[in-house]
């Protein structure tokens, strides 16, 4: 005879295993990642979006078809309205970085983007406002550097642009 306990666990088992697929597609969070390429001195822009979240945003904004995985097209579409989202000033100027491409990597789209070279130390101003028009509860992580000397900032939907310096 089956007991109150199995069931029990049953159901949490069942209830935790439901709630994995779930988690695995909209996680509201996007990670872009600001470094000082130490060859050329250009200033690299890496964006990283759960693929789900990408092709959802897509949707929201009237494609009628939005397949990151399959369609170069609708990766081009999402890299634009990251450009549009993600907005960077150095040294006081509004950037406007030039697309370099992008890649599918595990459940991730990566935009790839890059400025012209700038000194490590110059003053930059960020506001990453990717995918917060799309959830309230959208959190973005920039991390601009790397190792010890790595900055972090996090955005919301309707944080201010955010004053750091430029690190190698």
């Amino acid at each position: 005879m089956i007991t109150r306990r199995a069931v029990l666990a049953g159901a949490a088992a069942l209830a935790a295993a439901l709630a994995v697929p779930a988690a695995a597609h909209q996680q509201k969070r996007a990670i872009s990642t600001i470094t000082v390429n130490p060859r050329s001195g250009a200033i690299e822009i890496m964006h990283q979006v759960p693929v789900h979240d990408a092709e959802h945003a897509l949707r929201v904004q009237g494609a009628k078809s939005a397949d990151i995985i399959g369609s170069a097209e609708s990766r081009e579409d999402f890299a634009r309205y990251v450009a549009k989202r993600f907005v960077l000033a150095v040294d006081g100027a509004v950037a406007s970085p030039a697309y370099v491409g992008s890649e599918i990597t595990g459940g991730s789209l990566w935009v790839y983007q890059e400025l012209p070279a700038a000194r490590p130390g110059t003053p930059i101003r960020v506001n990453s406002q990717i995918l917060t028009d799309v959830w309230a509860l959208q959190e973005n992580r920039v991390n601009i550097g790397s190792g010890a000397g790595l900055t972090t900032l996090i955005f919301t939907a309707g944080t201010p642009a955010q004053d750091t310096l430029l690190a190698s």
